[in-house]
């Protein structure tokens, strides 16, 4: 198998664990589970297995976590950055909680994954949001995401 063919399956788990993590949160977010309960239920039903009859990709599981116990450790954190990013008159307790998760798993990923291009962050949880939402809604993951990734990652858009 070629470089590029591994990159491209290492980015479909990368995406599947991204999908997984903010089906993750948004379960957390609803139901009140626990971290560990959430990291549980997940590896051993959700991660590449198959869920009422559909079959999920595989992900990666410490990619998974990283998001999922990075965006709990750091939310108090996140969640201000988000707001500020969001519409005046819309804070993020308003939003709907898919995406909520969205976007704090987006946040945590620019703030935190240095190791993975702004740009790549903020198209992949575009593309989350995208099997949820419809495109209104895509539009503003893209737009908070893309003024956070300024923020975060300001060296990555300089000039020169």
């Amino acid at each position: 198998m070629n470089d590029q063919a591994k990159e491209a399956r290492k980015a479909n788990k990368r995406g599947a664990a991204r999908l997984a993590a903010v089906q993750a949160l948004y379960q957390m977010d609803l139901a009140g589970t626990g971290l560990n309960d959430i990291m549980a239920e997940f590896e051993s039903h959700w991660l590449g297995g198959e869920v009422e009859g559909v079959q999920y990709r595989p992900a990666e599981a410490a990619y998974f976590r990283d998001i999922v116990g990075g965006v709990v450790r750091e939310q108090s954190s996140l969640d201000p950055k988000i707001d500020a990013a969001l519409q005046r008159g819309w804070p993020l307790k308003r939003i709907e909680a898919v995406l909520r998760a969205v976007l704090r798993a987006g946040a945590y990923e620019l703030a935190c994954r240095a190791d993975v291009p702004a740009r790549v962050v903020t198209a992949e949880y575009v593309d989350v949001a995208s099997a949820f939402v419809d495109k209104e809604e895509t539009g503003m993951v893209n737009a908070v995401l893309d003024q956070l990734a300024h923020q975060y990652r300001a060296a990555e858009f300089a000039e020169g």
